[in-house]
């Protein structure tokens, strides 16, 4: 069988072909957005890429084309496929039916941290010797890839809110049927899809309803949002992180914290990780590690070596003092969450925040409000105003909390830096996209400023 994927390069359709291929599948791709760490990633794995949307690609007609939900009507490959009578299918139905059957599928969902706890569940599973496969929208560095088939019938998927496809707008998540699933939280994102919170809830409800009795959810007690979606209705075992999961830190920053099941002490996390919403992670990975028999000891000690993931808070370069990160931000919580991680580990450290709005939701203006609390805990922070984001004018700037610069230039913000980053300064680049390559210039302009001195 031979596959052609469009949208090759986005997080989960670059996995799928990773899957796809692993099963004995040939695969090519093409993609309008070609960049690391995912195209890198497959070209490494010898999958063939494509650049743009080209009817010729298709010259040579696969047996089945999988569509990525960033693809439309009026793409003219698109089109071509429709035309032609190609067969067709949408990502989410093609992992369903031929990387999931048969499995015991471990879903991590939620606005936030679906990465982070899918990587971690993925991970504990591997240290108990339980070889599982799984999908991850990024790349877990105790993996150094973002999916794979496993050896055993136990599969993490990280279970995604956003639509299938053009012609399925459900979510994509719907499509797995988890007997584990994690619901991490819930909050108002995806303004381009949804119209409210009530619509994504109706979806998180889909998901609820696909899992079967004997199954179990892991959720949080303090999430209203998710409350209310339980309250739809629920046939499935359920335990809350807060009642029967609860957790004691030891140190502020969350690096080391006591994990207590049913309020007894059943292990201690002593890692690299921070804040809060990492121990809630953590905590939700422990929990559902525990439904397929890993002790929450054993799943601690997994965590305590666990290395992070790729584009979430990952430390490119520390140097001469000033560190360098990239995080994969795409919402205000996201944002708020990590720089309190950092702060509280960096108490007196200048934080400098480097941001680019560029999930839908954020370009749309729907945080503006959020957005402008979410950065208390950071020095300074440079928001990016490309052309087509009109928000972060009129006032913007006047309501921030901590010192604001917006710039419309990639280039600006690096010179900028440049000139005003010193010894102990953190840098911390978020985005969930390229970001134009800011972060590999801002490295060989650091460099180069570094051998200047020294020479």
């Amino acid at each position: 069988m031979r596959i052609h994927i469009l949208g090759i390069c986005g997080t989960f359709m670059g996995s799928l072909a990773l899957l796809a291929r692993d099963i004995g599948i040939r695969v090519s791709g093409s993609d309008e957005h070609v960049y690391p760490p995912m195209s890198t990633q497959l070209e490494a794995e010898g999958i063939q890429l494509m650049q743009g949307y080209h009817i010729e690609h298709l010259d040579d007609e696969p047996d089945l084309v999988v569509i990525g939900n960033a693809m439309s009507r009026g793409n003219p490959i698109v089109e071509h496929v429709l035309n032609k009578g190609l067969a067709y299918t949408s990502g989410p139905q093609f992992f369903a039916e031929h990387i999931l059957k048969d499995k015991w599928v471990m879903a991590a969902a939620g606005t936030h941290g679906k990465t982070t706890t899918g990587s971690m569940l993925a991970w504990i599973l591997e240290y108990a010797g339980m070889s599982p496969g799984f999908l991850i929208g990024g790349i877990p560095a105790n993996f150094g890839i973002s999916a794979r088939m496993g050896k055993t019938p136990f599969f993490v998927v990280e279970a995604d809110e956003y639509d299938t496809a053009f012609f399925d707008k459900r979510s994509k998540f719907v499509h797995y049927h988890p007997r584990t699933a994690i619901l991490n939280n819930l909050e108002f994102d995806h303004a381009d899809i949804f119209e409210n919170l009530a619509a994504i809830q109706k979806q998180f409800h889909h998901l609820v309803r696909t899992i079967p009795g004997d199954g179990r959810i892991i959720s949080p007690a303090n999430c209203e949002a998710l409350n209310r979606v339980l309250e739809m209705g629920c046939w499935s075992q359920q335990e809350q992180l807060g009642v029967e999961w609860t957790t004691h830190l030891i140190e502020a920053d969350g690096s080391v914290f006591d994990v207590i099941y049913q309020g007894k002490v059943v292990g201690q996390v002593n890692w690299s990780q921070t804040g809060d919403h990492n121990v809630a992670n953590g905590l939700a990975a422990i929990a559902a590690a525990r439904h397929v028999g890993v002790l929450p000891a054993l799943a601690c000690e997994a965590l305590s070596l666990f290395k992070g993931v790729k584009r979430r808070m990952e430390l490119l370069a520390d140097i001469e003092g000033i560190k360098v990160y990239d995080d994969f931000a795409h919402h205000p919580t996201a944002i708020e969450t990590t720089l309190n991680g950092l702060r509280a580990r960096h108490q007196n450290d200048r934080i400098r925040a480097i941001i680019e709005p560029r999930s839908n939701t954020m370009k749309m203006g729907i945080h503006g409000g959020a957005l402008s609390d979410c950065v208390k805990n950071a020095s300074e922070v440079i928001w990016f105003q490309p052309t087509n984001i009109e928000w972060l004018q009129d006032g913007f700037i006047d309501k921030s909390p901590v010192s604001t610069r917006v710039m419309s230039s990639t280039e600006e913000i690096i010179d900028y830096l440049i000139e005003t980053s010193e010894e102990g300064d953190h840098l911390v680049i978020m985005s969930n996209g390229g970001f134009e390559g800011i972060h590999q210039r801002l490295l060989v302009k650091l460099n180069n400023a570094a051998a200047s001195k020294k020479g």
